[in-house]
């Protein structure tokens, strides 16, 4: 590996999140929080558990920033013309499209992403706080690490507002608890926003529709000809098959159900 690929922005951005999180879990751990009393109470099981969690958080959030977020596979040829056998696996109502940037075929729902110029099935959004996209593959577990990220946060948030006694003179309660006060104010604003991505993507799960589809339905074409998203399918399939794969089919096929239901519904 060479040396300057250590100064890459996903190296960094993952560096900074592993030296913060254990940053902030020191702080918690230093000060006169409930963590420390327990620990020196020898009761050893929440402090456990609180690691616990904080390991897992970290191990999750690597996984997703690390993983292929299902990339479109790239083809050998790249002019050459489709095969037969790929267009009638295509309802005909849907024209396949080749991508400008990396000149493969995109299937529905896949959008190529400049950062990491590759294009992604079922492409939800690239997250700068991981360097990565979130796509097809690492979606539900994304959404499982902002669960558990949000759970982490606010039992730190307890912690950290715990040990903070107020008293005067304020600035000998700044010099000892500048510190603690400083991570309460980050750990609030973490959990804000880890609240509103863990809630904003709950909705976005169950109505079967991506980040990138809410924002840009306008300009997406198979979702402008329609008036409402041909993905969802209900609360419960919706669920079922994001986080189970459940029923399983392309989503050429599922828009073209959609497309026939809404044609008999109109003739009806």
């Amino acid at each position: 590996m060479a040396p300057w690929a250590l100064l890459s922005p996903g190296v960094l951005v993952r560096t900074g999140h592993t030296v913060l999180t254990w940053g902030i879990t020191l702080v918690l751990f230093l000060h006169d929080t409930e963590l420390r009393q327990w620990e020196e109470q020898g009761e050893l099981l929440l402090p456990l558990t609180f690691l616990l969690l904080v390991l897992g958080s970290l191990l999750l959030y690597l996984a997703v920033s690390l993983m292929d977020p299902g990339y479109v596979n790239t083809q050998p040829q790249p002019q050459e013309e489709p095969k037969e056998e790929q267009t009638a696996m295509v309802p005909q109502a849907i024209a396949l499209r080749r991508c400008r940037y990396c000149l493969v075929l995109q299937p529905l729902r896949a959008r190529h992403c400049r950062d990491c110029r590759r294009c992604v099935r079922r492409y939800d959004h690239h997250c700068p706080w991981m360097e990565n996209c979130v796509g097809e593959r690492n979606h539900p577990l994304f959404l499982a690490y902002l669960a558990l990220q949000l759970v982490v946060l606010l039992w730190g948030l307890c912690l950290a507002w715990s040990g903070l006694q107020f008293f005067q003179p304020w600035g000998l309660w700044l010099r000892s608890r500048g510190l603690l006060f400083a991570t309460f104010l980050l750990l609030f604003l973490f959990s804000l926003v880890a609240g509103l991505l863990l809630a904003s993507h709950l909705y976005l799960v169950a109505s079967n529709t991506t980040t990138w589809e809410f924002i840009s339905s306008h300009r997406i074409a198979y979702l402008r000809q329609r008036p409402s998203n041909p993905f969802n399918r209900g609360l419960t399939r919706n669920l079922a098959h994001f986080f189970c794969g459940w029923p399983s089919g392309s989503w050429e096929t599922l828009w073209a159900e959609g497309e026939e239901e809404e044609g008999s519904s109109q003739a009806v």
